[in-house]
């Protein structure tokens, strides 16, 4: 599946530049322009009307009508912004300092084009923006897996650690039936898939297996746990002519449980 055009903003005082830019875009199908201005204040405006993923900065806005003469100032406003997302930002500029450029690299600007260079262009310009893309994609995808890791270990460990409290320990077989189901309860709210039926299809076993295992589990915990522990860990009402929870009330009890605590 192709991916969606890549929304450019200009912020460039010079109309040759701009021109060419424009004139660039329209025969690529990879990227879209939203804005053209020569004033970084109003670049910053159209930041947050139009959403662009990617901004060509101009470093010298000597001839704005209406902005600063110079771009830092743009970055660090950029920053404050506070996007869900930055965008990315190529600085073009006739400047050749190295100073000037540690400076932009630390202000968070991904990438210096030196306008002076045999390279230069427009192509050159806008195709370090699809590699620049290209390149945040696959890093946001990994940081995204990476988190997902992190929250299910953390609500793993999470539902294990309560059970430990009312000694549902590791050598109980309804254990892993319990961790299981209070995961898919958890991540599935909105299913349709009943959770005794989800778990009879992942271990490949009679939902009265799986049952049993979960109930003898609770049955465990309510023997060997003290009543005052009980009390503090588990803390709705029990069928008083049971005296122990039923399998489903027990799932999500703690299923709430372990959701408030993420």
């Amino acid at each position: 599946m192709e991916s969606k055009p890549m929304k450019i903003l200009i912020i460039e005082d010079d109309i040759d530049d701009c021109n060419k830019f424009v004139k660039c875009i329209k025969n690529r199908k990879d990227i879209e322009l939203v804005a053209v201005t020569d004033s970084d204040i109003k670049g910053l405006k159209y930041v947050k009307a139009k959403s662009p993923e990617g901004i060509i900065l101009d470093l010298e806005l000597n001839n704005s009508t209406t902005g600063n003469t110079d771009a830092l100032e743009f970055i660090s406003k950029l920053k404050d912004l506070k996007l869900e997302k930055q965008p990315i930002v190529i600085v073009t500029t006739h400047v050749n300092s190295k100073r000037t450029y540690e400076i932009l690299h630390r202000k968070g600007v991904d990438l210096i084009l030196y306008k002076d260079h045999p390279k230069y262009s427009c192509e050159h310009v806008l195709n370090q923006f699809i590699t620049l893309r290209e390149s945040s994609i696959s890093e946001y995808s990994d940081f995204i897996e990476e988190s997902l890791e992190k929250d299910e270990k953390k609500m793993s460990n999470l539902i294990y650690n309560e059970l430990d409290l009312i000694s549902i320990n590791a050598k109980l077989k309804g254990r892993k039936y319990i961790h299981d189901a209070i995961c898919y309860l958890i991540e599935n709210e909105n299913s349709d898939v009943n959770v005794m039926r989800y778990l009879t299809k992942k271990y490949k076993k009679s939902e009265s297996t799986i049952t049993n295992g979960i109930k003898n589990a609770i049955i465990h915990a309510w023997r060997v746990t003290s009543i005052e522990d009980l009390t503090i860990h588990y803390t709705t009402r029990v069928n008083y002519e049971t005296g122990i929870p039923t399998v489903m009330e027990f799932l999500y009890y703690y299923k709430d449980k372990v959701k408030k605590l993420l």
